[in-house]
Parts: C-alpha cells; sequence; structure tokens
C-alpha cells in the first residue's frame, strides 16, 4: 500500500507591534489570510494584544502575543498605570535578552521570520534562531526625513536581512539616490489593494454629511508628517476666499488633540470633521465628491487605490511610490508637498465640474491596476526562494 508523504509547510514567522489601524498591521492581515495554507504555516507574534484589528486575526493562524493590550487591563487609573509601567519593564528586558523572550513564549523553530516595517527590524533581527532566514519590508519615503542618524541607522539594519522587500520602486531608488546605498538582495513589490472587499464594505451602510457643500474626504492616522495640520490651513484660505466646502478625516493617532486645538484656533469646528477611527471607514469616503492625500511620506498607500476603485477624483501629495499609482491628469492630480499648490489644486476641483469628470472617468479601468494574485504569487516565490537557501546553508 502506498501512502504519500505529507509535504514539509515553510514555517514564517510574522513580527508586529500591535493591531492598531494601520497600513503595515491591515497588509500583514491580508497576507496571513491569503497566502497558500498549502505551502507555509505562519505564526503572528504580537508585542502588545492590543489594537483595532484585532478582530481581524485570522483563525486559522498560529498567535503568539507578548503582552496584554490596555483593554485587559484594569478600569482603574492607578491599577491600570502600575500595569503599564510593569509591562513596559518586560518589554524592555525582553528587548535586552530576546534568547529570554524566545525560551519563555516561542515554543518552535521557524524557517521565515519577517519585519512587516521598520518598527520591527529589531525584533526580528536580534532573535536567537540563527538558522532562520530574516526578511525586511521598508515602505517609508527616507527623503522626507531630516534625521539623517535615524535614516542611516535604518538603512545598515536593512544591509543585515537576508532579503528586503521594497513597498515602491521610489522608496528603493531614493535611498541609493540620496545615501548611494543599494540592495541586491532585493525586490520591490506592492501592497494588495482588496478592491472587491472594498467595494462591498463601501455599501455595508449610507453616510451623510448634511451639507449642500463639497464635502473632501481623507484618511490616515493622525501624525505630523501626514499633513493634515497644513490641509487645514489651505481650508481656512479656501473658506475665507469664497470656495465654501467640508472635509472629513477618517483616522485616530497622536495628533488629534493638536488637530483639534487648531480648529477652534481657525474657526472651522464645523467645516473640518474629524471622524477618528472607523472599523470601515468606506462609506464615509464614498458619501464625499472628492479625495485628498496631503501627506509629505509614503511609500505605496493603499487608500489611493482603494479610493480610486470607488471612483472618486483624487489629489495627492507626490510622494513616495504614489506616482506609481496615480497618472497625473489622468486618474487623479498630484502635487507637492506646499499650501499653495494643495489651495489651487482643491480650488479646481471646487470650481472646474468638467475636470472633475474626466479624473471619473479616468477611473474606470482602475480595478485592473491592482493584480492581488500577481502579487501573492511574488511574495510565494521570496518565501520559497529563501528556505532554499535555509536548507542549502544547512547542508553546506
Amino acid at each position: 500500500m502506498n501512502s504519500t508523504k505529507p509535504i514539509k509547510k515553510i514555517k514564517v514567522l510574522f513580527r508586529l507591534r500591535s493591531l492598531e489601524m494601520g497600513g503595515v498591521p491591515r497588509v500583514v492581515l491580508d497576507l496571513l489570510r491569503n497566502l497558500p495554507k498549502d505551502k507555509f504555516e505562519f505564526t503572528l507574534m504580537l508585542n502588545l494584544y492590543q489594537g483595532e484589528l484585532i478582530q481581524d486575526i485570522p483563525k486559522d493562524i498560529n498567535l503568539i502575543t507578548i503582552e496584554k493590550g490596555k483593554e485587559q487591563m484594569s478600569s482603574s487609573p492607578i491599577i491600570q498605570k502600575m500595569q503599564l509601567a510593569w509591562r513596559r519593564l518586560k518589554l524592555e528586558i525582553y528587548d535586552r535578552f530576546p534568547s529570554l523572550l524566545y525560551a519563555i513564549k516561542v515554543p518552535e523553530q521557524y524557517d521565515i521570520e519577517v519585519s512587516p516595517g521598520y518598527a520591527e527590524f529589531d525584533m526580528v533581527l536580534n532573535s536567537p534562531n540563527k538558522k532562520s532566514r530574516k526578511i525586511g519590508w521598508f515602505h517609508s519615503d527616507v527623503g522626507y526625513d531630516k534625521d539623517e542618524d535615524r535614516v542611516m541607522s535604518r538603512i545598515e539594519k536593512m544591509k543585515r536581512f537576508d532579503f528586503m522587500i521594497f513597498g515602491s520602486k521610489q522608496t528603493r531608488q531614493v535611498i541609493e539616490d540620496l545615501y548611494q546605498v543599494t540592495y541586491p538582495k532585493s525586490t520591490v513589490i506592492y501592497n494588495v489593494i482588496k478592491v472587491k472587499e472594498v467595494l462591498k464594505k463601501a455599501e455595508l451602510f449610507v453616510h451623510n454629511y448634511n451639507t449642500k457643500f463639497p464635502v473632501f474626504s481623507s484618511m490616515g492616522r493622525l501624525h505630523n508628517r501626514k499633513g493634515y495640520h497644513t490641509l487645514m490651513n489651505v481650508h481656512k484660505r479656501l473658506l475665507d476666499d469664497g470656495f465654501l466646502h467640508k472635509i472629513a478625516i477618517v483616522g485616530g493617532g497622536n495628533e488629534m488633540e493638536n488637530l483639534i486645538n487648531q480648529r477652534k484656533q481657525l474657526g472651522v469646528e464645523d467645516s473640518f470633521i474629524l471622524l477618528d477611527t472607523q472599523t470601515n471607514p468606506y462609506p464615509y469616503i464614498k458619501a464625499a465628491d472628492y479625495f485628498i492625500l496631503p501627506t509629505q511620506s509614503e511609500s505605496y498607500p493603499l487608500v489611493i487605490g482603494e479610493v480610486m476603485c470607488m471612483r472618486k477624483p483624487i489629489i495627492s501629495t507626490n510622494v513616495g511610490g504614489i506616482a506609481e499609482m496615480i497618472e497625473d491628469g489622468i486618474d487623479g492630480v498630484l502635487i507637492k508637498y506646499n499650501e499653495n499648490e494643495m489651495y489651487e489644486a482643491m480650488k479646481s476641483f471646487i470650481t472646474n465640474p468638467t475636470l472633475v469628470q474626466k479624473l471619473i472617468g479616468g477611473t474606470e479601468n482602475a480595478e485592473n491596476k491592482f493584480d492581488e494574485n500577481e502579487i501573492y504569487r511574488q511574495i510565494t516565490e521570496v518565501f520559497e526562494n529563501q528556505y532554499k537557501l535555509k536548507l542549502k546553508n544547512e547542508r553546506v
């Protein structure tokens, strides 16, 4: 009687700090759902079991959590403060002694360990599992960052990975242009944009902004480099010049308080809407007339592809790999991170319906730009090749 020997699956460990709403965690969760389970056995390791995306962890993967999230802590402020201090101390100890962390929390050896972003570089590079292949993922545009020491630290760490994946061509090219550093063991793989899923979610409920004026929407984490403070200044200028409109921002983050204070100072509380994080942001974008991304730095932002497939006219700063997504003047408008350019682009959307209709027409075949199956194939190929190199090294 012949028996078929089961194929050994490649064991892959993804490291993440937590699962707050953001591009990198969304990409990781999508890969865990859609990369071939007949080839890979996946484990997700979280420093903190917290974030809006916790509920989206696939049920068929292994999960390792190092510490509890705030949601699991005491509601008493005093007790929670003590718990947070204890949590921070333990994480510092684990950072200093990764062998202790792996001895306590990681029972298996992995073939591949993945850092999905620079926040996880040290976690993977310091792994005591010397035989695993270390893969780094980089999504940031170093061109905007004026802290050269920080940039060089990340560039040097990327050299230590067995293989690097860059989120856009520009992300890799700008490192070579500015710092004359190349990565022969690397490739460019775009993030997956879940077109059908986005369009379905956009229909789950109807949002109404209750205004006769046009609405610009935007979505992203509220961080200084995302440019929402600049957008608010432009918004105020447009209102003062008689171009009435509203702006709705979907996203939370550490800039929320600053934006609330700025909004009050400018007197635009009613027209600059801060919607905070939404589990399903797409009905809010669908309800708006236009979309604007005022960011100072990006790699290959999912939201651009998502909004394009929703057939919304887009204004975006020309940073990172966005020019690899938007064809300027055809399916969106690219601008510099500059108040005057932002002002003129928004003014043209408000006053020039012919331009808006042209851009909407340009998005007709947007779905064809984003082939998710090809991206899954590319990532699968990288993982399989790294596993072959691991086996080769073990035989030497």
